[in-house]
């Protein structure tokens, strides 16, 4: 979940309980309360059992996975569909790689924080992922260590 502040007017209220002339003082001052709004995740992966392994661990940690994708391209059509605060992201796919759809994603949803999760933990992938502009790498061995960790550190979660 990620804080933010919600903010609105508050308006005197008179001696029956309904709602009196609002002072100057009144209209300029604010009442905030914190909101907790769920993070939206998009898991994408082209094995189901893995999609469904990765949700099952970010749902335990009450982390809200807004979608999945099988393949580079459908992660491109669910990012613009569902607007996820994060991508997590295989890179050998079929149809459209995680790197030419990280790419795409960076073009269309800049702000969108974008973890590679993969097996492929070369130097060359990791490289890759850099240079496209990639927040993290996390290679699936170290799911259970590193995940939730990198993914807290990256939405500033706890």
């Amino acid at each position: 979940m990620a804080s933010f502040l919600k903010c609105g007017y508050v308006a005197e209220i008179g001696s029956a309980g309904q709602p009196g002339p609002v002072s100057k003082a009144a209209q300029t001052h604010l009442k905030c309360e914190e909101t907790q709004v769920p993070v939206r995740i998009l898991v994408v992966d082209d094995y189901q059992v893995a999609r469904k392994t990765i949700r099952s661990l970010l749902n335990w940690h009450s982390m809200h996975v807004c979608g999945e994708a099988e393949n580079g391209k459908q992660a491109i059509e669910k990012v613009r569909e569902l607007h996820p605060d994060l991508v997590l992201l295989d890179i050998n796919m079929p149809v459209m790689n995680g790197v030419q759809a990280a790419y795409e994603i960076r073009k269309i949803a800049p702000s969108t924080k974008i973890i590679f999760f993969t097996i492929h933990d070369s130097p060359e992938a990791i490289a890759a992922g850099r240079t496209i502009g990639a927040d993290a790498f996390v290679p699936k061995a170290a799911a259970g260590t590193d995940l939730i960790p990198t993914v807290q550190r990256l939405l500033k979660t706890t």
